[in-house]
C-alpha cells in the first residue's frame, strides 16, 4: 500500500501524463490541456474543419488507443477510444493503410506480420472486447496494393499461439 501511494505522489510531482484523459472536458479543455495531461501524441492528423486528431495508442499491453479530436482554434471536441467493435466494423475491404491508421492508430509494430506464402501483411491491435476479455483486433492487407483484403478479430484465449490456453483474463473499457 506504501509503494502505491509513493508511486502516485512520484508520478504526479514528475508530471506523468493520464493514461485517458479523463479530467479532460470536451468543449471545455483545450489543446494546450490535452498535451499537458495526455504527454505527446504518437501520430497527429489534420482534419478536413482545419482541426487536429491527437492519436495517444497505450498498447501493447494496453487495451486502448485514444483519440482526441480538436478544433481549428485548439478546443477539446471529443475524447474517444478507436479501438471498440464499433469502430472495427468501419473497417471495410479496399481501404489503405492510412484509413486504417486514421480510423484505429498505428498498430503494434513488432505484431505487424508478413506472410509471403499469401502475400500478407497483418496488423494487430490488442482491446478490451464486450464480454469484458482481452482480444485482437487484426487487419490483413494485401501485399502488393497495401490495401485492406479482410479483418479478424479472436479472444486472447482463443489464440494457442499466445501462450494463455484456457486462461481467461478480464479488462475494462
Amino acid at each position: 500500500m506504501r509503494l502505491a501511494a509513493w508511486l502516485s505522489v512520484a508520478c504526479g510531482a514528475a508530471g506523468c501524463a493520464a493514461y485517458d484523459g479523463y479530467p479532460l472536458q470536451a468543449g471545455l479543455s483545450s489543446k494546450a490541456e490535452v498535451l499537458q495531461t495526455m504527454g505527446q501524441p504518437a501520430e497527429i492528423w489534420p482534419t478536413k474543419s482545419g482541426g487536429e486528431t491527437l492519436v495517444y495508442p497505450r498498447g501493447p499491453m494496453g487495451f486502448h488507443t485514444f483519440m482526441m479530436k480538436v478544433d481549428a482554434e485548439g478546443r477539446l471536441l471529443a475524447r474517444e477510444n478507436a479501438l471498440e467493435p464499433r469502430i472495427f466494423a468501419l473497417i471495410q475491404a479496399g481501404m489503405t493503410e492510412e484509413d486504417v491508421r486514421r480510423l484505429l492508430g498505428p498498430p503494434v509494430p513488432y505484431w505487424t506480420v508478413y506472410f509471403e506464402a499469401r502475400d500478407e501483411l497483418v496488423w494487430e491491435w490488442r482491446y478490451c472486447d464486450d464480454w469484458g476479455e482481452p482480444a485482437r483486433f487484426n487487419v490483413l492487407f494485401d501485399g502488393v496494393s497495401r490495401r485492406v483484403r479482410s479483418t479478424l478479430s479472436l479472444t486472447e484465449s482463443q489464440r494457442p499461439d499466445l501462450g494463455f490456453g484456457r486462461m481467461r483474463a478480464r479488462c475494462s473499457r
